[in-house]
């Protein structure tokens, strides 16, 4: 019993930092590029050699980290049957670190100094024990989840959402972190809410994240209705009937996937009926019927909020570009997007250094990631940057991806053009 406590521990402290990372990495509307780089001529060259690390079987389910990964592999595949990168095939390493830090830095050791890698991409690993030797090789680590603090942390290292750290060795700004407020503005000024239940754990990151989504929705005038339920027998029955008795219109959650489901078919059962209940990018999957079959009405008002443009919205061209190379995927996701998105993106750092007759190196694809123009992916991902401030941003403004689980249509994009729903928001510190 144990140990299954401490592998769904982990997997909330995942959850919660890759939530709190993701909601402070947004980008102002003003820094967005014009797109991926052109195709280039092709010729037949030597291949090049990308790893893929992802804590596959880790102790919290094979399934929970893949999707980074699968989005990166498809993207690889497709451009290789379209002539690779000027004629180079990527050659693509995978190791699975089995969600410990000791399998984390035996993969690092591996892909770095056995297989060569020019990069590392879409790593998505429980425990990156290795980031410190990845930043110490100067080895560009390109579109990885922030599964933690590493990617705000260590020079060399790109998380999919950007940061705007020094990235000395210490975690943010002298250990503390920033996010903003952008996401409770939103339903503050679009669905009319002011009242919020928070949803988490009596688990020491489950608790951490939920103070600071409390934090952030008082900043915003909501009142707030916190319930903690207990980590190894939960009752969210008694927690969704006190949020019905206290009128909650939004609920926002610090826990796990199955706990959220099980939230739901609560609420259902005690007849709460909510506004918004408001979820994070690893929920984002085509799967919520499924998943929340016992719950219709709770399903109904299922919201999700990111950074990145919808998997559901293929009339954008890079959107169906993504569908169209995994249409054989039983379930499509939004980190399987952001895996492409970060597939794409060494693909671009690529293609520049071998313009012009030059080579694509550790030290030429690094080049490329830090440099100040801001990356979308061809406007798959609100733009990202790395930009080393000395002091944190006291406000921002943000931009974010909104959508609405509709039975028959899947997630439905609620906010038009994500580059245009942003706000002027509050940056709070929280501890990682």
């Amino acid at each position: 019993m144990r140990r299954r406590a401490r592998a769904a521990e982990a997997l909330a402290a995942g959850l919660v930092l890759l939530a709190l990372t993701a909601c402070g990495s947004r980008l102002p509307e003003s820094d967005f590029d014009h797109g991926a780089a052109s195709r280039a001529p092709v010729h037949a060259s030597a291949p090049i050699r990308v790893g893929i690390v992802t804590s596959a079987t880790s102790p919290v389910g094979g399934a929970t980290f893949t999707d980074t990964r699968d989005g990166a592999q498809a993207y690889f595949r497709n451009l290789n049957a379209e002539g690779g990168i000027q004629g180079r095939r990527v050659e693509m390493h995978l190791c699975d670190d089995g969600g410990s830090g000791v399998g984390n830095n035996e993969c690092v050791h591996k892909l770095i100094d056995e297989d060569k890698v020019v990069a590392l991409v879409a790593t998505t690993s429980l425990d990156y024990a290795g980031a410190q030797q990845v930043s110490r090789a100067r080895v560009p680590d390109v579109g990885g989840q922030p599964i933690g603090a590493a990617y705000d942390t260590y020079a060399h290292l790109y998380g999919i959402y950007g940061s705007l750290a020094p990235r000395d060795g210490t975690p943010g700004w002298s250990g503390k972190l920033y996010g903003g407020t952008e996401v409770y503005r939103y339903f503050k000024r679009e669905q009319g809410a002011r009242t919020a239940a928070v949803v988490s754990y009596n688990q020491a990151a489950s608790a951490a994240y939920a103070r600071l989504v409390t934090r952030g929705l008082r900043a915003e005038g909501y009142k707030v209705v916190t319930e903690q339920v207990d980590f190894a027998l939960p009752n969210f029955r008694a927690a969704a009937a006190d949020l019905k008795d206290q009128g909650a219109d939004l609920v926002f959650d610090a826990i796990d996937a199955h706990g959220n489901a099980q939230l739901c078919k609560a609420m259902d059962q005690v007849g709460a009926r909510v506004t918004a209940k408001v979820t994070n990018v690893q929920n984002w999957t085509s799967a919520v019927a499924t998943d929340y079959a016992d719950s219709p009405h709770c399903r109904d008002s299922l919201w999700v909020t990111g950074a990145s443009r919808n998997f559901e919205d293929t009339g954008h061209r890079a959107v169906r570009a993504f569908r169209a190379a995994t249409k054989g995927l039983k379930t499509h996701t939004q980190w399987q997007l952001e895996g492409w998105a970060a597939a794409m993106w060494f693909t671009d750092a690529a293609r520049s250094c071998l313009k012009d007759g030059g080579d694509a190196t550790r030290a030429c694809v690094d080049r490329f990631m830090s440099r100040d123009t801001p990356y979308t992916a061809d406007g798959l991902l609100l733009p990202v940057t790395y930009r080393a401030l000395s002091t944190p941003p006291a406000t921002r403004r943000t931009c974010l991806s909104v959508a609405r689980w509709i039975d028959g249509k899947g997630w439905v994009t609620q906010n038009g053009d994500m580059s245009r729903t942003c706000f002027d928001v509050p940056q709070l510190s929280y501890q990682p």
